[in-house]
């Protein structure tokens, strides 16, 4: 799956996400799931699906907020929010 960004002069942005979203992408994954990093927006607010076990699990949402969340917004400081698509 190939990650899009709404503005391709947010490389730089775009590849903080990804390498901190490929950190958590193992934990995911071995519960069954995946993350997808579908876009980037100006205002800083990231937009990723989850994929496999993760839809509908009862726990992405704690996963997204405690985990995908806090760690994009320590990590990469123009991340102003992470918000899930379908």
């Amino acid at each position: 799956m190939t990650p899009v960004t709404a503005d391709a002069t947010n490389t730089p942005l775009r590849d903080k996400v990804l390498a901190v979203i490929n950190l958590i992408r193992p934990a995911v994954q071995a519960d069954g799931g995946d993350i997808e990093l579908v876009d980037i927006q100006p205002d800083g607010q990231v937009s990723i699906r989850f994929h496999g076990a993760c839809i509908g699990c009862p726990s992405s949402h704690m996963t997204l907020q405690h985990g995908i969340e806090r760690s994009l917004r320590e990590k990469v400081p123009e991340v102003t929010k992470v918000v899930p698509v379908v």
